[in-house]
């Protein structure tokens, strides 16, 4: 089964039978509708794994009905890739998973070590890629950097909730949008005990995108210097944010179908609308399969300059990259590795129901330590 990606504008979709009938508008060279003439696809049902429409795009009552009818999730995204919600079957009856992910979001210490495995398996993966590109193209700086993460996992793991400090702030503070605090201890005062865990989160990650240009060999300048989300300022980070949107999309259905609420998170923030827990699952996968994909296609020379358009300061793909990008995302997606602890193999999308199967059985009491998937 696979991913059915609807990027197509002013497409729509019908349902025939137990099949799906896609309905693509005919553009000329300069891409306006050729009146009513369209071309059409059929895709089973029994082939699609979920549905992400992205941008203007129609999908009628009976093919939804069908869609969730079939426990198939449908994902919005808008035409640039933000994430807009989603349609998901009813929850699965594992009532028993969801109130132990609540009880231990509302213990500060559980939630915490929680927290603090998803830190240290995306820091780990983050010095995996860099000691990887290290090997083959040696850089003192490199190897600075990479040391520095490695100090910043050692702390991690040595960091500890703070219960006096958590009972001060009311409020919490959206994880994602802190850059690296400099002062970890005023930090910590201003989200629940977790602010010394997020320095240093934020500390490796700034170590490992210090040197992320230099793993770019590509043969035309991308721009980029530093990690920048909102607007991107170069090509790079708008690869890396689009697939970091698309990958929260699929981790939010993946853990769904589990059994999890996709909202209640440990790492990240809980906010009206956000799904955080996806959010924290994605952190350990981030390097190994979006920045993995960012850096193939532009060290594979796959793109250039005119695969993007500048707008507003801001930089954006073209909508035949955004094809390319989900193919090989999809791509990545589904390749085969060893798992790291079960030792079989297995596609990177069971590892990540993997990984949230293993977080269930921590919070329910079946295993004695969550173990976040990292790779060698």
């Amino acid at each position: 089964m696979a991913i059915l990606y609807l990027t197509e504008q002013q497409a729509w979709v019908a349902r025939e039978g137990d099949c799906l009938i896609v309905h693509i508008p005919e553009r000329d060279e300069q891409g306006k509708q050729m009146g009513k003439r369209e071309r059409k696809m059929t895709i089973p049902l029994f082939k699609v794994e979920e549905v992400m429409v992205l941008g203007e795009i129609t999908i009628t009552t009976p093919a939804l009905t069908r869609l969730l009818e079939a426990r198939v999730p449908v994902t919005y995204l808008s035409k640039h890739g933000h994430y807009l919600g989603g349609l998901n079957p009813i929850l699965t009856k594992n009532s028993i998973l969801r109130l132990a992910q609540h009880r231990a979001y509302a213990d500060g210490a559980c939630r915490h070590t929680i927290a603090q495995r998803f830190v240290t398996g995306k820091l780990r993966n983050m010095r995996t890629i860099l000691m990887r590109y290290a090997r083959q193209y040696p850089d003192p700086q490199m190897n600075e950097q990479t040391e520095r993460i490695k100090r910043c996992i050692q702390a991690a793991e040595h960091t500890q909730w703070n219960n006096a400090r958590a009972a001060i702030e009311e409020h919490e503070i959206d994880a994602e949008s802190q850059n690296a605090p400099e002062n970890a201890a005023i930090a910590d005062n201003r989200m629940h005990g977790l602010g010394s865990l997020l320095g240093c989160e934020g500390a490796g990650s700034a170590a490992y995108f210090n040197v992320f240009s230099k793993l770019i060999k590509c043969n035309w300048p991308h721009g980029f210097s530093k990690r920048v989300r909102r607007p991107p300022t170069d090509p790079v980070n708008a690869l890396l944010s689009y697939g970091y949107v698309i990958l929260t999309s699929q981790v939010a259905s993946i853990i769904a179908g589990v059994g999890f609420d996709p909202y209640i998170g440990y790492l990240h923030a809980s906010r009206y609308g956000k799904p955080a827990l996806a959010l924290d699952l994605m952190e350990e996968f981030r390097p190994i399969i979006v920045d993995s994909v960012v850096l193939n296609l532009l060290n594979n020379r796959q793109l250039s300059q005119s695969d993007f358009i500048l707008e507003l300061n801001s930089y954006r793909m073209t909508e035949a990259t955004k094809r390319l990008f989900l193919e090989k995302f999809e791509e990545r997606m589904q390749e085969v590795i060893t798992h790291p602890a079960f030792e079989y193999k297995v596609a990177y999308r069971r590892c990540i129901e993997l990984q949230a199967r293993l977080l269930g059985k921590y919070l329910t009491g079946e295993i004695s330590e969550y173990t976040p998937f990292t790779v060698r």
